[in-house]
């Protein structure tokens, strides 16, 4: 099992995003886990970063999905008002799967059977101090892999 990698601040947070990127392919899905306020944003900012996307990223909380183009589009959900299979239906999701973007989910505990048998997981929770973010990122797949 990998350790948690410890960040310290939104910065710190957005790199290991960025340093993420790197290793994603178009079709790949990044599936976030974490509690409100936990960092899920700023690591997708890093994403979008390291996939080179020149909009900004902002939380999709109430359009459920923001697009942002770039040499690999970037598709970011924010599942957490999805609750039924129709919420997930309706968000788009299932279209997305096979169009070439990189798709970052939100809140994917509330879409877990519907993730993709493979993709990126990453859990974000609280570290010893406010700003400490602890992160651990694991490829779901058999091949596994880590950062």
């Amino acid at each position: 099992m990998t350790k948690p990698i410890t960040t310290r601040g939104a910065g710190e947070t957005e790199a290991l995003g960025e340093a993420l990127a790197a290793k994603l392919r178009p079709g790949d899905a990044v599936a976030l886990f974490g509690d409100l306020g936990a960092g899920k944003t700023a690591f997708v900012r890093g994403l979008a970063a390291g996939l080179r996307c020149e909009d900004e990223v902002s939380s999709p909380t109430y359009a459920l999905v923001h697009e942002h183009p770039g040499p690999i589009p970037l598709a970011h959900f924010d599942m957490y008002r999805v609750a039924s299979w129709e919420d997930l239906a309706s968000t788009g999701y299932f279209d997305y799967l096979d169009q070439g973007f990189v798709l970052a989910i939100e809140w994917s505990e509330n879409i877990e059977a519907f993730l993709p048998e493979a993709c990126w997981r990453v859990r974000i929770s609280p570290g010893g101090t406010v700003e400490e973010r602890l992160i651990l990122i694991e490829k779901s797949q058999s091949e596994g892999g880590a950062i």
